[in-house]
């Protein structure tokens, strides 16, 4: 069920990366558009992947990839954000919206790791 609304949320939130890097391009912004779309869009991937996994051990790996990302993407959005591409309105809400993916990612990866001992 929570890895559900996890996979639910992170599509979600890649929906909103690409309507941010629309934006950034409408801006002639390429650099970190660039950045931000790929490290946006790998979270819920890896999140897919992590359902196929060969056991414990490669969904925790998956799982940690995407956490990576989720931690990447915030960065680039506080860039975004202190370099004037965002305003603050829009960066608070894209950066709760990946926080909670992060603080998901990691209650998922620790349940996962406490249920493999």
């Amino acid at each position: 069920m929570a890895n559900d609304k996890l996979t639910e949320q992170s599509l979600n939130f890649a929906v909103h990366i690409i309507n941010l890097v629309r934006q950034l391009k409408e801006q002639r912004e390429n650099i970190m558009s660039n950045q931000i779309g790929r490290s946006g869009t790998s979270i819920g991937a890896n999140i897919r992947e992590a359902k196929y996994a060969h056991g414990t051990a490669d969904f925790i790996s998956k799982m940690q990839i995407a956490l990576k990302e989720a931690s990447e993407t915030g960065y680039w959005l506080e860039l975004l954000y202190k370099t004037n591409y965002i305003g603050e309105e829009q960066y608070n809400f894209l950066e709760s919206k990946c926080k909670s993916l992060r603080a998901m990612l990691i209650s998922s990866i620790n349940t996962a790791k406490n249920n493999n001992k």
